[in-house]
């Protein structure tokens, strides 16, 4: 029986979780939907149908991301996408990555979109590229800051989530024109981001929000009580801070709380905490594949984020899965703004689409992708000049999942 693909509507959204929630072989929990109905937009999700049984979906959430120099832009946040079980290898997500990444172009809305992706070896072949890691990190319980290192006057303190959430929404929206990956998040994202219910705590505590004047962090804790004394395991779900100082100071409360054996955290490829360590190697670090970005149009999606150094070459770009991008690109930087045209000039560098999306959040160097044969340089030092040319001071990071 062919397939048909079709929008979504709102009345879809039940058997949608359900068809989502087995192709991730999660149950059904009905007190879920009310929380996914916020995020639901049926016009931007589509379903692929065997008759009238849905066996494949994905959607799109309407978000912003900031990028390196260019502050918040449009994203395409693509999610809850699944095959149904009994279904797969039978071309479903290809069908629908066609439908959706086509429809972005064709729309004209987003120049970018963005996913986690649950096996890091499907979406390569959609041009999405690997553009930020995720750090996983454990420090134990009293690790020691080098000498000098500044905390400040400022006393942190825990205060319930009715009092916190007005501090965090606010100083998160100071910070985020200029922190590379964040996203924003309006009402709806931020009770799925800080979900509290006991179903989603894993065993854990309820949250627990630390306040500094400039800073914050919510936590869980998971009890570990054993005959020597308590190890429990502090989680980190969030911290963010406008200072060093404050940054420091919310680090050593947490390192210092009694009855801690250990602080876990997922946080940036690049947190200054192990800096701030006397003894570095005392925070064990596993990195891991966590943002994936795809150039929808690659002219109009380069343009959108500045550059630390001027450039000017012509870049020979394959893109099997939507061929409006493949081709010949000049891009000229001057003052760090982009600009891209389309020409038939010879090529100074041959890279695949998916190159592009990994390096486009400047934590991806196009000369390691090179050196893992991703992308070929023709004109002998235009790799160095384009690779420096998307660089950025500091490693993108997407604090949520979507």
């Amino acid at each position: 029986m062919a397939f048909t693909v079709r929008t979504l509507h709102d009345d879809d959204l039940i058997p949608f979780q359900q068809m989502v929630d087995q192709a991730f072989l999660h149950d059904t929990d009905e007190k879920d939907l009310g929380r996914w109905r916020a995020l639901f937009e049926p016009e931007r999700h589509h379903g692929v149908f065997e008759g009238d049984e849905l066996i494949g979906a994905g959607g799109v959430e309407t978000r912003q991301v900031t990028t390196p120099g260019g502050g918040p832009q449009p994203l395409a946040a693509v999610t809850s996408v699944g095959v149904k079980p009994g279904h797969r290898r039978r071309g479903v997500l290809t069908q629908l990555m066609r439908t959706q990444l086509h429809g972005l172009h064709d729309e004209g809305r987003e120049a970018i979109a963005a996913l986690w992706a649950s096996e890091a070896g499907i979406y390569g072949r959609f041009g999405y590229g690997m553009a930020t890691e995720v750090t996983r990190i454990e420090i134990p319980r009293g690790a020691a800051f080098r000498p000098g290192v500044a905390l400040g006057d400022a006393r942190v303190r825990e205060v319930p989530a009715a009092e916190a959430m007005p501090f965090l929404k606010e100083l998160y929206e100071r910070l985020r024109p200029t922190r590379t990956g964040w996203l924003n998040r309006d009402d709806a994202c931020w009770d799925h981001f800080l979900a509290d219910e006991e179903r989603d705590r894993d065993g854990r505590t309820a949250y627990r929000y630390a306040l500094h004047p400039r800073g914050y962090a919510v936590y869980r804790v998971k009890h570990d009580w054993q005959d020597r004394g308590p190890r429990n395991e502090l989680h980190v779900r969030t911290l963010a801070a406008e200072t060093d100082e404050a940054y420091a100071a919310l680090y050593r409360y947490l390192l210092d709380l009694d009855h801690i054996g250990e602080l876990k955290a997922e946080t940036a490829s690049d947190d200054p905490v192990v800096h701030l360590l006397a003894d570095p190697r005392l925070a064990l670090r596993h990195r891991t594949d966590a943002l994936w970005v795809r150039l929808v149009d690659v002219d109009r999606a380069l343009v959108l984020r500045r550059y630390p150094s001027d450039v000017d070459v012509v870049l020979e770009v394959a893109d099997a899965f939507c061929p409006w991008n493949a081709g010949r690109w000049r891009l000229t930087v001057r003052d760090g703004v982009a600009d891209v045209r389309r020409v038939t000039d010879a090529p100074d560098v041959a890279l695949d689409v998916r190159a592009l999306g990994a390096a486009f959040l400047g934590g991806t160097r196009l000369t390691s992708l090179a050196r893992g044969q991703e992308v070929r340089e023709l004109t002998s030092g235009a790799l160095f000049r384009l690779s420096h040319a998307f660089s950025w001071v500091e490693d993108p990071h997407c604090p949520e999942v979507f």
